[in-house]
């Protein structure tokens, strides 16, 4: 997925200048808020994947962690590309949206940063 983040960022120009992994999704909320607190960035793109599990544990903190990030984007006014997969993704549901929603985050920042709110062409 970065590397399709990356090259959507380089085809609009965008810099990724800085890439932070974390353990899991509990901690994206975390690492974005400690990012758009800094005042280093004009917004950010969270990536990944939350797979169906044999529980609902998946689903719930997939909507914990969508809504925190949904949070962090209107207290900060910076704009958030959710690039997440999921919740519930399953193993075909995966590879095929890999590269679709990781560009579609990087469109999204694109956009808002610019004060852009239209669809993406």
């Amino acid at each position: 997925m970065l590397a399709h983040a990356e090259d959507e960022a380089s085809s609009l120009d965008i810099s990724i200048s800085e890439v932070v992994w974390v353990p899991g999704s509990m901690e994206t909320p975390l690492a974005l808020k400690r990012m758009l607190d800094s005042g280093s960035f004009d917004g950010a793109i969270a990536l990944g994947i939350i797979e169906r599990g044999e529980t609902q544990h998946g689903l719930a903190i997939g909507q914990a962690v969508i809504r925190s990030i949904i949070e962090l984007q209107l207290k900060t006014g910076l704009p958030i590309g959710l690039g997440i997969i999921g919740p519930g993704a399953e193993p075909h549901h995966i590879q095929p949206r890999l590269e679709a929603h990781a560009r579609a985050a990087v469109v999204a920042v694109a956009s808002m940063s610019s004060g852009t709110t239209g669809p993406a062409e």
